[in-house]
């Protein structure tokens, strides 16, 4: 029998990579696995989502420190309406020089849930 820490770091049958570097749906930039990456549910999975993407920890921050998971699920579950909205529009344009592993904290405003 195989343990599941055994299984860590392996892709399940039928993966295919995608050739080329993976880049960050959001702004764009090389991701680079590790500590500087996280998994974000464009449909917060209290709100019904599954499908998830790897994405800068610090762009998943940025979403959530300006998003409520109803605003998520019902305006801004793709990509695209993501972008659009000036508030991130701006993240990502302030975010483009800045190199792969870059973390700076997000806070949430207050009375945001």
């Amino acid at each position: 029998m195989v343990s599941r820490r055994a299984l860590r770091g392996t892709e399940p049958l039928g993966y295919v990579k995608p050739p080329g570097p993976l880049l960050c749906p959001l702004c764009g930039r090389l991701l680079e696995p590790g500590a500087s990456t996280d998994e974000h549910h464009l449909v917060p999975r209290s709100q019904g989502g599954k499908a998830k993407a790897l994405i800068h920890r610090i762009c998943h921050r940025k979403i959530h420190a300006t998003f409520s998971e109803r605003e998520l699920a019902r305006d801004f579950s793709t990509w695209e309406a993501l972008r659009a909205h000036p508030q991130i529009a701006e993240f990502v344009a302030w975010l483009a020089g800045k190199p792969p592993t870059f973390y700076d904290n997000s806070r949430r405003p207050k009375g945001r849930r």
